[in-house]
């Protein structure tokens, strides 16, 4: 998979290899260590942070970008569980 803007990453369906829709990509969680992107939230980032339980939220509403497959009208992730 080629270079791809972050900008182009937001408001995209998250579709699973099986056809799952998993959600919209509300926001994005950078690992500036290695210069990637770590995983897309289904909601804004300050939903997470005010929640009272923000590591259940977290792992609920993120998927590991590790797991793209493709990004075209919507990104494709492999169907292991969040």
């Amino acid at each position: 998979m080629g270079n791809i803007m972050l900008s182009d990453l937001y408001g995209k369906q998250i579709i699973s290899s099986s056809g799952q829709i998993i959600g919209t990509v509300g926001d994005i969680i950078i690992d500036f260590e290695k210069g990637s992107v770590y995983s897309m939230l289904l909601t804004k980032i300050d939903d997470v942070i005010r929640s009272d339980n923000t590591a259940q939220v977290l792992a609920k509403n993120s998927v590991k970008y590790e797991r793209v497959k493709s990004v075209s009208q919507s990104i494709i992730v492999s169907s292991a569980p969040r």
